[in-house]
């Protein structure tokens, strides 16, 4: 199947389905589902590799319904948050109701009570997060004997978020599998142990190599003094003037930065677990309609927000790790918008930023505050740190300032120079 197709004709969609998509106004459909969709119909496992923003709730949903409609059964979706839940539902709800089918949502924040009696009334599709789907099997008020279809979206997250165990579990409930699907931006070494023990010989696709950002983002890097990022961020929120989403660490820090921000006189939100259910969906409902212009969060609360036109991700401190990097940034630049995302790392980071740059493979271009003295911003340095180039790209800093370039005997000391630095 080529992946130039300009609609959704001749992947095996039956007409019931495409005068469907024509009538939602799903014309055109992405490279993942292109890929993913004829193979899906197909009844085949598939492995998928895809940003966040690149269309992978049509790529597994269609089929799916499509499946549903024809041979009966029910399907699991496994996704890692309860925003990411109620927003696959959204997007599946006008495909479910031309085939009077019904989905039902199982997240946490929700009375049991209700939740078992939207079970009871045996839904076609079932979209849980592991932990709530957990509690459901050990009280014994949900049977998986006639889930026949199981996705999990945002595997990467899901297992990066101690979920492991649960998902192990819930797979060794569904007695009656016919297909997996798995979804990821990345695929580190305990996806592929699920892959092989919980699949049937899945065939792979992947839409962008394995730790790469979309290709619509263009990305920035701002070394600075911890007291100086607030400053960065007012000039930033100066210069760009649509919808822009703050990554913090800690649900501390996230709610200390949108007051920071509050007090410049632009309307902003804040999702984390100190949030209620009911908090963050009215954050991220007011953040879609425009009452707010800023949302500050941290990575867990964070997905599952899908804003087609956000302009601008803000990394006010480094993730975790670098791969988190990669879905933070995949925040925007979604449905072939341009985005743009900026770092904002303290002196003493540069071997963290070395390992994002080696995830990249690319170097993130440094910027400074007009206002700042070099003392303030690392980044005005005459002679700024060099890093190891990446395995397997070889020659593409050779005149990047950065250090000369010596490919048969590459630097491994290159973020010594910070390394005992201290905290600002």
């Amino acid at each position: 199947m080529s992946t130039n197709e300009t609609n959704f004709y001749h992947m095996g969609i039956a007409p019931d389905m495409l005068k469907v998509l024509d009538k939602v106004k799903f014309v055109t459909p992405t490279p993942i589902q292109s890929q993913a969709i004829p193979i899906a119909l197909e009844g085949k496992d598939i492995m998928g590799i895809a940003q966040t923003g690149t269309g992978k709730t049509l790529a597994f949903g269609i089929p799916v319904i499509q499946r549903l409609a024809a041979e009966g059964g029910q399907a699991l979706i496994l996704v890692p948050t309860r925003e990411l839940a109620i927003q696959i539902d959204d997007a599946l709800t006008p495909l479910l109701k031309a085939f009077q089918m019904r989905s039902t949502v199982l997240i946490g924040g929700v009375k049991l009570s209700f939740q078992i009696s939207s079970i009871k009334s045996n839904p076609n599709i079932i979209i849980a997060t592991p932990g709530r789907m957990n509690d459901h099997i050990y009280q014994g008020t949900i049977d998986l004997g006639n889930v026949a279809i199981v996705i999990l979206d945002e595997a990467d997250r899901m297992l990066d978020m101690g979920f492991e165990p649960q998902v192990k579990n819930i797979l060794r409930c569904v007695t009656n599998k016919k297909q997996t699907m798995l979804f990821s931006a990345t695929m580190p070494s305990n996806i592929l142990k699920l892959v092989t023990r919980y699949m049937n010989l899945p065939i792979t696709v992947e839409i962008a190599p394995s730790g790469t950002a979309t290709q619509n983002v263009s990305q920035e890097l701002f070394v600075v003094k911890e007291p100086r990022k607030i400053d960065v961020v007012r000039m930033l929120l100066q210069k760009y003037r649509g919808t822009v989403l703050v990554f913090t660490r800690t649900k501390m820090k996230a709610a200390r930065v949108a007051r920071n921000i509050n007090a410049m006189g632009i309307k902003t939100a804040e999702i984390h677990s100190n949030r209620s259910m009911n908090q963050r969906m009215g954050a991220i409902e007011g953040f879609k309609r425009g009452r707010y212009r800023v949302m500050v969060a941290t990575d867990i609360a964070a997905r599952g927000i899908d804003i087609s036109m956000l302009e601008l991700v803000i990394n006010y401190d480094l993730p975790d790790d670098a791969e988190n990097y990669v879905h933070r940034i995949g925040r925007t630049g979604r449905a072939g918008k341009e985005g743009h995302a900026v770092t904002l790392a303290t002196p003493n980071q540069s071997y963290d930023i070395s390992k994002i740059e080696n995830l990249m493979k690319t170097i993130l271009p440094r910027s400074m505050h007009p206002k700042f003295t070099n003392e303030e911003f690392v980044a005005g340095d005459s002679n700024p740190p060099r890093y190891s180039k990446p395995n397997n790209f070889q020659g593409k800093y050779k005149n990047k300032p950065y250090g000369k370039s010596n490919p048969s005997k590459p630097k491994q000391k290159s973020f010594k120079r910070y390394k005992n630095k201290p905290n600002s």
